[in-house]
Parts: structure tokens; C-alpha cells; sequence
């Protein structure tokens, strides 16, 4: 269950909730999911409860208590415990999440992560003719798409930097639900000279990797091959994922997310943990960007680029223990850690391609 799915199941619980007439509010558009902070447990933690309290007219931790009934009864959902004022922790069953999300993102591809939330939305775009306001207008264009939405873009001359606002009145607004008629400005800082000779990849991350508001480097560092280089670790990532499906071939066994706990399978690195929330957060992340750009940027491509950074660092961590060594032979775990990597290398992949950048078999 990655957490966009886990924030409808806390939805529907509020749904559940209010259909028996144990809470009397109105069901809110989003239900914000996350790691449990300290003094948490469980696998994600929500504030819905304390969100929920006033216009219930009762205690936080009264709704919590409601609302913690009808999430233990949900599919995937192990246990849920209320901590504090009345924050709800969820516990979920990990081996069938961990082996479930492997198998989904095997199973829809580069669309992994891709939803229909803003069937309908067309946003305007305000786009200078400069050549960063261009390429971070693409991406937008294509990762809205990706959520069901369309890009309307029209250009203007440039005056003025300063990361990305709208110059609509967006209150009372759902986050990312905006009328068509609202426009938003682009206004990244200017590329300080013309990226056109570092490649079309190199160029498009070296003006997509940054923040908005941050000045890009356009440098030949872009197109060093070593680890210092955060565009070359993303597509080198996703390069080993593929060569190690082919190897896996030539040694006679295929990928198998099984049922087993995945993390169980992996060895005792801490490092290679976070790889699996990672992937289950990849939908959140284009969902955020696809809600369309704060004046601090926050919303923007550049955090679509961090993600596969991070995703693509811990796949790395992973890779060297994927195949067998030496007399050893093909087992479960081997078939599941190589599942675990296909799909990381989907992630890379089809993020990739919304920042409109190739992603090589070989490299």
C-alpha cells in the first residue's frame, strides 16, 4: 500500500465514520500520511483526528478513537494506535505491501504512479522566452498529464526572477485543484548562459535539478561519468537494473516478488532500507508536483529530480547482492531482490522520461 493509497483508506474510514453517524463533519479532499515522527509507531502516522476535532466538536482523541475502529478493519492495515493528542499510527502488513507494490510497478510499468486526480484541470501557464522557463514548462506539461490534468502554455516576455508563483486568489482551494481560468507565472532564475552545448539530458537536468529559485550551473561537471555527478548515479542506477535482468537470464532464473518480507531478504545494511518506502512514495511526489507550483517552489520538478537521486542511491546499495556469487545458486531471495531492482529501475525510468530525459538500457 504506498501512501497515496493509505491517505484514501483513512478517507474512507472518515467516510465509514460519518455514514454511521459517529462524526459529523464533512470529509475532507486529502488526508496527509507520513513516517511517524519520534515517539511514534507503526508504519505511517496521520493528524485527520486533530484535523477533524473542531468541526467535529469533540476531542481529538475521541475522533481518533472512531476513526481508529474502522482503519484496523481495513485490507492491509495490521494495527493502529493512538499516540499523543490523538495522532492515529498504522501498522501494515509488510510482506504482502512490500511484495504487492514490487509486483504493481512491474505490472503498470512507467505508468506507475500515474492517476486520473486531475481529470478535467486545465492549468494556464505564463512562460517568458527564456530557455529554463521552456524546459521547466515541458516538464510541468508532461507531469500534470501524468495525473490526468493538461498544460495550457503562454508566453510572454520575461520580467523578472524569483521561483515560480500564481497570480490567482487560490484560497479555499484544494491543493492542485485549481479553476482553468486561475493563471500561474513562471519566473525560475535565468540560466546564466546557454546549455545547449552540454546535451539535451545534461541540459534539461541542469535546469531541472535545481530549485526554481536557485541559479542553475550550467558546467561540463553534468557530463562527468562518476558518482559525483547526481544525473549520471540516476541513469547509471537504471542501466545496472537492466544488465542485471539480462545476466539473471543468462543464469536461468527471472524476477519473483514471492510473499515473502522482502526487507527479510535483503542483507543487514541499513543504508538499503529506505528503498521500498522510496518507491511506494514515488506516486505522493508526482502527485505534489502535478498540485502545481508555490512561490517556494517546493512543487516543482526539482523535487521529482531529488527523488530518483535518493531512489537511485539506494538501488545501487542493492545491486551488488542481487545476483548469485560464486557456486552459489538461484534462490528466493535472489528472485526477489531482483524483482525489488526491475522495479527500481522502473521508477528511474519513467521519472526520467517526465523530466525529459532519456534513460539508456546501457550506459
Amino acid at each position: 500500500m504506498t501512501p497515496v493509497e493509505l491517505s484514501r483508506t483513512v478517507l474512507h474510514a472518515v467516510r465509514r465514520a460519518v455514514d454511521a453517524g459517529e462524526l459529523s463533519v464533512t470529509v475532507p479532499a486529502r488526508a496527509v500520511v507520513a513516517p511517524p515522527k519520534p515517539g511514534g509507531a507503526g508504519d505511517y502516522a496521520t493528524n485527520i483526528a486533530l484535523q477533524l476535532a473542531r468541526p467535529a466538536g469533540q476531542p481529538a482523541l475521541r475522533v481518533a478513537e472512531v476513526l481508529r475502529t474502522y482503519l484496523a478493519s481495513a485490507d492491509g492495515v495490521t494495527g493502529v494506535e493512538v499516540t499523543g493528542p490523538g495522532f492515529l499510527n498504522i501498522s501494515l502488513d509488510r510482506p504482502a505491501a512490500s511484495a504487492g507494490l514490487v509486483r504493481r510497478i512491474r505490472r503498470e510499468g512507467l505508468r506507475y504512479g500515474h492517476g486520473d486526480t486531475l481529470a478535467g484541470q486545465v492549468y494556464e501557464l505564463r512562460v517568458p522566452f527564456e530557455v529554463r522557463a521552456e524546459v521547466l514548462a515541458d516538464a510541468l506539461a508532461r507531469i500534470v498529464a501524468s495525473q490526468g490534468g493538461r498544460v495550457a502554455t503562454h508566453h510572454r516576455e520575461p520580467d523578472g526572477i524569483g521561483g515560480i508563483g500564481d497570480t490567482g486568489d487560490s484560497r479555499g482551494a484544494s491543493p492542485g485543484h485549481h479553476p482553468p481560468s486561475e493563471p500561474f507565472e513562471l519566473r525560475p532564475c535565468p540560466a546564466p548562459e546557454d546549455p545547449t552545448p552540454l546535451g539535451l539530458d545534461a541540459a534539461c537536468w541542469a535546469l531541472l535539478h535545481p530549485a526554481p529559485h536557485d541559479r542553475p550551473r550550467i558546467t561540463a561537471d553534468h557530463l562527468v561519468q562518476r558518482e559525483s555527478n547526481p544525473v549520471f548515479r540516476v541513469r547509471y542506477a537504471h542501466a545496472r537494473t537492466r544488465a542485471l535482468s539480462r545476466n539473471a537470464a543468462d543464469l536461468g532464473f527471472t524476477a519473483e516478488a514471492g510473499d515473502l518480507e522482502m526487507e527479510a531478504l535483503l542483507p543487514p545494511l541499513p543504508p538499503l532500507v529506505p528503498l521500498l518506502p522510496l518507491l511506494a512514495d514515488y506516486p505522493r511526489v508526482l502527485a505534489t508536483v502535478a498540485a502545481l507550483p508555490r512561490p517556494d517552489g517546493v512543487a516543482a520538478p526539482s523535487r521529482l529530480a531529488r527523488h530518483l537521486v535518493a531512489v537511485a542511491d539506494a538501488t545501487l546499495l542493492l545491486l551488488p547482492v542481487v545476483l548469485p556469487l560464486g557456486e552459489e545458486k538461484p534462490s528466493a531471495a535472489h528472485r526477489a531482490r531482483l524483482a525489488l531492482a526491475e522495479a527500481a529501475g522502473t521508477v528511474l525510468a519513467g521519472g526520467l522520461s517526465l523530466l525529459g530525459i532519456d534513460a539508456p538500457d546501457h550506459l
